[in-house]
Formats: structure tokens, sequence, C-alpha cells
């Protein structure tokens, strides 16, 4: 019983620190650009490509969501394209490219970074 009480115990400890190792590069359009700034500065290289690649794999996602939406607005009928289904799904799509925005804007900021310091920014073009 005590056996299963500490397997049990040690995997719900795994599973938190797989979490939170997961987390350390996260892609926020909302972070400060200022703040973006310093930390570049702090980076090495390593950093910097985890970061830009975490912000172009979430601005990709983004635009494959732009993608979708836009397919069902196409596969509105004509009479229906200024109702309210479709005026929903271009203030959708709207919300997205202003996300898709300034994740660009701040991708960017890691990515002349790392070209500065002559990293590898093979499989970084958007």
């Amino acid at each position: 019983m005590k056996t299963t009480f500490k397997i049990a115990l040690f995997a719900l400890v795994a599973l938190f620190l797989a979490g939170v190792a997961g987390c350390g590069t996260r892609a926020d359009e909302n972070t400060p650009i200022d703040k973006i700034k310093a930390e570049v500065e702090k980076m090495d290289v390593a950093a910097l490509r985890n970061s830009a690649m975490a912000y172009k794999d979430k601005i990709v996602a983004k635009k494959g969501e732009v993608e979708g939406i836009a397919a069902k607005i196409m596969a509105i009928p004509l009479a229906d394209k200024l109702g309210d289904e479709a005026k929903g799904l271009k203030a959708d799509v709207d919300s997205l490219n202003s996300s898709i925005s300034n994740l660009k804007e701040r991708f960017q900021i890691y990515y002349n970074k790392l070209k500065e310091m002559k990293g590898d920014t093979s499989g970084l073009s958007l």
C-alpha cells in the first residue's frame, strides 16, 4: 500500500515538474516591448532561439485559425454575408490578425538579437 502511494506521488510530482519545465518559454502578445528588449540583452543564443521559436509556433497556429475562419466565411451563402454570423466571424478574424501582429512584433525582437549574435535562424522564417 505504501509503495503504491509512493509511486503515485512520484508520478504526480513528475507531471508537475514536466508542466513547469514546459512553461519556460511562453509567447505572450501582451508582454511589454520594453521588458522583452531588456530580457534579450541577458539571454544566450539558445534561449533566444527557443523564445523566437515559441513566438513563431504561436503565430503559425493563429494563422491556421484565421484560415479556418476564412473558410467558414467563404461557406456562408452570399445572401447571408452581411448577417450576424458573418460579422462575428469577421470580428474573430480581426482579433486574430491583431494578435498575430502583436506576436510578430515581439518575435522580431528575439529574431533580430539572435541574428546579431550570429545564432542559427534556420526554421524561424515566417
